[in-house]
């Protein structure tokens, strides 16, 4: 039953016109796309982290593929207290990391794109300062992965859109 139930659904679903992004797998116009975009360098530890992110997930451009976009980011990380205390000291923390984000036709110096993604995670700031710092360390790391899965999916998505590689 539950296989007939996810044929029905699938027929449904390509009758609606809703179809994979990544049809095709590493072979298809959207994964060929992604490989095609180098990134451009980006600023601090925030901006060497985001960048690692991308690289696992868009694939090394310029590995077989020449680099047909480059992707220009440009990285806020704010660290704000809250939760204060009668004796004025932080107790809560808010670590945002945003990222405005351009995808420039390598070629033509055209931006194809422009758009901006973010995210944010509380941090308990607590009595060991090696802790308090260790846990807006991870916050971090967890914040680049995140912005770069919003990058991708938005670049992925202007692939899907456009006819992916050309």
């Amino acid at each position: 039953m539950r296989r007939g139930a996810a044929l029905l659904a699938a027929f449904l679903l390509t009758a609606c016109g809703l179809q994979p992004l990544y049809s095709g797998g590493g072979s298809g116009p959207v994964a060929q796309t992604l490989r095609s975009v180098s990134i451009a360098p980006i600023q601090g530890r925030a901006g060497w982290l985001v960048r690692t992110a991308l690289e696992d997930r868009l694939g090394a451009a310029g590995t077989g593929t020449a680099a047909r976009y480059r992707l220009e980011i440009q990285l806020d990380d704010d660290i704000t207290g809250f939760g204060i205390r009668s004796d004025d000291a932080v107790t809560r923390e808010r670590r945002t990391l945003r990222a405005r984000y351009r995808l420039v036709e390598a070629d033509k110096g055209t931006v194809v794109l422009d758009a901006t993604a973010g995210s944010d995670v509380g941090i308990d700031v607590v009595a060991s300062e090696y802790a308090t710092v260790a846990a807006e360390q991870t916050a971090l790391e967890r914040l680049s992965k995140e912005v770069a899965d919003q990058i991708v999916t938005r670049v992925a998505l202007y692939a899907s859109r456009t006819g992916g590689a050309r």
